[in-house]
């Protein structure tokens, strides 16, 4: 019965009408991910950046969610700020409904100080939504003896749906923390197969700060980070208190979601050349049904020249 709901849910949610409204992917190592946290982040790395992202949400309930995610992004000094480019595909339903995004952003920095900057985003996306009719089962398919052997007399839908999407975000941050907000489909562009589906606003706002353990130069560097995220869409909303803490390469994380679960994060940072891995722990009583959520990051900095003066870089968590 819990496989029928959700599948039914995503489902009606892009087909009909004004008030199914599908709600956002969301990664759980949203720093491992910056570009789908916060378009201001482009650049921030200074060096050119290639992220990439696997989530498997509920793997013990057939035809769930997976999602994955591809961005690259580097500091353009004539620019002034930093370019991006996100791609991201997010597969419900075994496939049954998928949607692809690819996004292109520009953040421009401002350094208020010596020792504090700000940069401020903006973001074109553009979307195409497909759905697999063939995938799809109907009440007259079914016979009292023998299940779904008829034809259903139900018609296809549009079976592709694109529009353009826009976001944007300001992000600011000093040597020893950081905090950002960000609103993703300011212009809420219909989404729907059928009739009229806005998808609705997103927003978000983080903040966290880095507190170094360790004094001397001789000690194996550590730190501990705590972090808060919030997120709301429509009635969805979430609420993410966590603490990453580092040792040498070695980062552990902890963070608490919504009531609903906990996250449990491993990583392995070099300097140019980081990935994690992620394990949801759902909370409610769906702990046993859902087999909670994977999700793994891999993150590489190409190096480059070595920046000038004025450019100042965010200290923030990997993951």
């Amino acid at each position: 019965m819990i496989k029928r709901i959700l599948f039914l849910t995503f489902v009606l949610a892009g087909l009909i009408g004004t008030e199914a409204k599908a709600q956002d992917p969301s990664f759980t190592q949203f720093y491992a991910n910056p570009l789908y946290l916060n378009p201001a982040f482009a650049g921030t790395a200074r060096c050119p950046r290639v992220c990439l992202n696997y989530r498997n949400q509920w793997p013990a309930i057939a035809g769930t969610f997976v999602t994955y995610s591809a961005s690259y992004d580097q500091h353009i000094r004539p620019l002034s700020g930093g370019i991006g480019l996100l791609i991201t595909n997010d597969r419900a339903g075994a496939g049954t409904l998928n949607t692809l995004n690819a996004s292109f952003m520009y953040a421009y920095q401002l350094n208020v100080s010596r020792g504090f900057a700000l940069k401020f985003g903006a973001q074109a996306t553009y979307s195409q939504r497909s759905l697999d009719w063939s995938k799809l089962n109907f009440g007259d398919e079914i016979d009292p003896r023998y299940g779904f052997v008829h034809k259903t007399g139900e018609v296809a839908p549009q079976l592709n749906k694109g529009f353009v999407d826009f976001s944007a975000g300001i992000l600011g941050y000093g040597e020893r923390f950081y905090f950002g907000a960000a609103v993703h489909h300011l212009t809420q562009p219909n989404q729907g197969f059928i009739g009229t589906s806005p998808l609705p606003m997103k927003f978000t706002g983080h903040a966290g700060a880095v507190i170094p353990l360790t004094r001397s130069r001789f000690q194996t560097p550590s730190t501990i980070s705590p972090n808060i995220l919030y997120q709301r869409q429509q009635a969805f909303q979430q609420l993410n208190l966590g603490v990453y803490v580092t040792r040498g390469p070695i980062v552990g994380g902890l963070w608490y979601r919504n009531r609903d679960s906990f996250i449990v994060l491993l990583g392995i940072q070099q300097n140019t050349f980081r990935i994690g891995y992620s394990y949801d722990v759902t909370l409610s009583k769906l702990t046993n049904a859902t087999a909670g959520s994977h999700e793994v990051s891999l993150s590489l900095v190409i190096p480059c020249k070595k920046p000038g003066r004025k450019f100042r870089t965010i200290d923030c968590p990997s993951f």
